[in-house]
């Protein structure tokens, strides 16, 4: 036997550690359960988060970040002690502190982010980094248990890694395809929460060690009472976003649809003519400059949310035909069980991403396209590249316009390499917003917030549109021209190759938007 490693040649020498009763069938359960757990924390997560970080690109490096940090962190350590200590002893522990924490975490995140906000990024690392961490030790400790004999060393890690690989795999596409459009968040951690336990009760079976997993089943428990109660829930949870649907207190018929804590849309159910949201007015401004009164159009709808500017068209346009490209289902059935969408009314809403949805319009068949796609506080990044914009170009007849609108603050960096990118599409584009946010009012402060972009190939008349602002009340001005080359400056083109919007982007608060 070799003194340095403890490892026969032989798989029956004496002084072979023994596998405790582990085989081979349930090690690799072990690691593949662990595995696709870790994965399924990690993605959820992520949709935890949205509400209260925004769904950015750096959100989602900070969440994959950690979850790697965990999965490092747990491997080495769990080797090291599984080296020192008898590894079947820590499996249960493992498999049910963590379950444990799994489940407590939905009310601790949601509690953190109502009380001490400033403690929220720090709460949320722990809870991805003790789960992450303690059920990545379980593919070390399982493997020193099946470890007999030198001969057999490569198989058995190179199995059990493998499992491993499997296991995350495994679990990404369930959580990705399956859970989250199924569940709630809650619902997920706390049954994910609640079979780790089961995992820890079963591997202590024959140990007869039932108080600690009782006491960790009281945990789950409570964990899924605290999430019940605690603040900042959703009236319903999309594959997509956290949704609520509020009642507006000064106008019975008023809704607002409110996603991961940003006001998307507000509807009159009564009313599709009265606009609440200044850039929605704004854009309303816009197309009725355009286009004669109560002409009927074909319009493209890049976004749908609440649906307000689809509502609006068919009111005041009778006969205008709305396409709408929405990628959530779940707002499509918010719209339909909240917001009072009816059949037959000219809008029709198909569940897709906007670039793909585009992609299926015939050539020169829109009057009108409407950007205002959104993830968090920002327009997903391919919708806003040259290549994107030519395909609008593509899909609108000779006279026929874009509008977009777009939040952004600070140096407005995003928006100006917008216009820029859509100057390059277009032969004429506009800049609608308030003064101070377009360059009109130097001695004030830019406050940032919506603005909204023009683009055609036919020329704008910025006087009708600003009569037409002025007359909705918006408080808002248009520049083109020289103004709007000085506006824009050296801002980037946006490409398919390079567009950094999650890095030009400066949001601020959500409840400020929109």
């Amino acid at each position: 036997m070799s003194r340095v490693t403890g490892l026969s040649s032989s798989p029956v020498a004496e002084g072979t550690p023994r596998n405790y009763g582990l085989g081979p069938r349930v090690a690799a359960v072990l690691v593949f359960g662990t595995s696709a757990a870790v994965l399924v924390v990690e993605i959820v997560a992520l949709r935890l988060l949205a509400p209260y970080l925004g769904l950015t690109l750096e959100t989602s490096t900070m969440v994959i970040g950690i979850a790697l940090t965990a999965i490092a962190l747990g491997s080495w350590l769990g080797g090291r002690i599984a080296d020192q200590v008898n590894p079947r002893r820590l499996l249960a522990p493992s498999l049910g502190v963590s379950g444990a924490v799994v489940a407590l975490t939905p009310a601790a995140l949601r509690t953190t982010a109502e009380w001490a906000p400033a403690m929220l990024v720090l709460i949320a690392s722990m809870t991805i980094l003790v789960p992450g961490a303690l059920l990545s030790a379980v593919t070390p400790m399982v493997t020193k248990l099946r470890l007999t004999s030198l001969a057999e060393t490569g198989t058995v890690v190179g199995r059990l890694s493998g499992v491993g690989t499997v296991g995350a795999i495994f679990g990404t596409v369930l959580t990705g395809f399956v859970l989250v459009s199924r569940l709630s968040v809650t619902g997920i951690l706390i049954g994910l929460g609640t079979l780790l336990v089961v995992g820890s009760a079963l591997v202590e079976w024959r140990t007869r060690r039932w108080i600690g997993t009782t006491a960790l089943t009281l945990v789950v428990m409570a964990g899924g009472l605290a999430a019940m109660v605690a603040p900042g829930g959703c009236d319903v949870e999309t594959r997509y976003h956290c949704a609520r649907v509020v009642v507006d207190p000064d106008r019975d018929s008023g809704r607002t649809l409110v996603l991961d804590g940003v006001r998307h849309s507000y509807v009159d159910m009564d009313d599709p003519t009265f606009l609440e949201f200044t850039y929605v007015r704004a854009i309303a401004s816009v197309i009725d400059a355009a286009f004669p009164e109560g002409e009927p159009l074909a319009a493209h709808h890049l976004g749908g949310g609440g649906l307000s500017l689809p509502r609006y068209l068919a009111a005041t346009r009778p006969g205008t035909r709305s396409l709408v490209s929405e990628i959530d289902s779940g707002v499509v059935r918010i719209d339909r069980d909240y917001l009072g969408l009816r059949p037959r009314t000219g809008i029709d809403v198909r569940v897709e991403d906007g670039r793909l949805g585009l992609r299926r319009v015939d050539t020169g068949s829109r009057d009108l396209v409407v950007g205002d796609a959104f993830g968090g506080v920002s327009v997903p990044w391919h919708l806003t590249t040259v290549e994107a914009m030519t395909d609008v170009r593509r899909v609108l007849d000779e006279d026929g316009i874009y509008v977009a609108n777009l939040i952004d603050h600070g140096e407005l960096a995003f928006a100006r390499a917008e216009a820029a990118t859509l100057r390059e599409t277009f032969e004429h584009v506009a800049l609608l917003g308030e003064p101070a946010d377009i360059g009109l009012d130097p001695s004030a402060t830019s406050e940032g917030g919506n603005l909204v972009m023009v683009a055609s190939d036919r020329p704008n008349d910025p006087s009708a549109i600003q009569q037409a602002l002025d007359a909705r009340g918006t408080g808002w001005k248009i520049v083109t021209g020289v103004d709007l080359t000085s506006w824009i400056g050296g801002a980037p083109l946006l490409t398919d190759a390079y567009a950094p919007v999650d890095q030009l982007l400066q949001p601020s608060s959500p409840q400020n938007n929109r």
